[in-house]
């Protein structure tokens, strides 16, 4: 598993990725050889019951990363930069990247890129903050954007690819491409060097990543691009209905539970 972003390169490919909120959640991935976990600001949607990742903070962003830091030890960990975190003005931008390394142990952050992205980028890269650009559908971009596939028209599509180079150029040291055709990700996956990783993207790109809720099969919905590989809503939902009813039978706790200290018996 790649511990350094220079590690995370084309040649590993397929890369994979997946977001983790928490430091069980992590362990669990860096067991099973997940490449990168991702903080996600999707967290906002997945785990804080947000109706979008708008209202997620640099502080609940910088908690969560550090707890899946302190439970990983091989695993690239990127934090997500949250809405108006960065892009506003450049100290305030860096000084919200910097605690994700320095506080909270991340290797790299995410930004929800375009070309007010650029120049920062650079700058971060500069001072030894990497980066993982992301472009396409842009879940903070919600209110202009929706949740609709992007680049699906040629001025789109060409300024997609022209920003994912500038971006390239600018340092960063890989690419999330979103909802995008996946005619497109391919082109943008053999016109950079550094790797693409996709969701819904198509098969092309050099890896891919999805939001744990929907890998688990833990939401109650997921979008058509994830594919749920267990059922872990349902299997929650029957271990505590089991635990309600065994307590309220009286079933649990068991003298097996319980502890019983002979010297107490005469304290009343």
């Amino acid at each position: 598993m790649p511990t350094t972003v220079r590690e995370f390169r084309a040649e590993n490919a397929p890369l994979t990725m997946l977001t983790a909120y928490d430091a069980p959640t992590a362990a669990v991935c860096e067991t099973a050889g997940i490449d990168a976990i991702l903080v996600g600001d999707s967290m906002g949607n997945a785990s804080l019951g947000y109706d979008s990742t708008l209202p997620v903070t640099v502080d609940e962003v910088t908690s969560r990363t550090a707890a899946v830091a302190r439970a990983t030890d091989e695993t690239l960990v990127v934090a997500d930069l949250p809405f108006l975190s960065f892009g506003v003005d450049e100290a305030t931008s860096i000084e919200n990247a910097g605690r994700m390394v320095k506080e909270a142990g991340a290797h790299a952050v995410k930004l929800d890129s375009g070309s007010h992205t650029i120049s920062l980028t650079e700058r971060l890269a500069e001072l030894g903050i990497p980066v993982m650009a992301h472009l396409g559908l842009t879940p903070q971009k919600v209110n202009q954007l929706g949740f609709s596939r992007q680049g699906t028209s040629h001025e789109a599509a060409r300024e997609i690819a022209e920003i994912a180079t500038e971006h390239e150029k600018s340092g960063a040291f890989a690419l999330v491409l979103e909802h995008v055709p996946a005619n497109l990700a391919r082109r943008i996956t053999d016109d950079l060097s550094i790797p693409t990783i996709g969701i819904g993207a198509g098969p092309d790109c050099d890896g891919q990543v999805l939001v744990a809720n929907d890998v688990l099969g833990l939401g109650e919905s997921s979008p058509p691009f994830a594919t749920a590989f267990g059922d872990v809503r349902s299997e929650m939902q029957e271990a505590i209905t089991e635990y309600v009813e065994a307590v309220e039978g009286g079933d649990f706790p068991a003298d097996e539970h319980s502890h019983i200290e002979a010297d107490l018996d005469d304290l009343y």
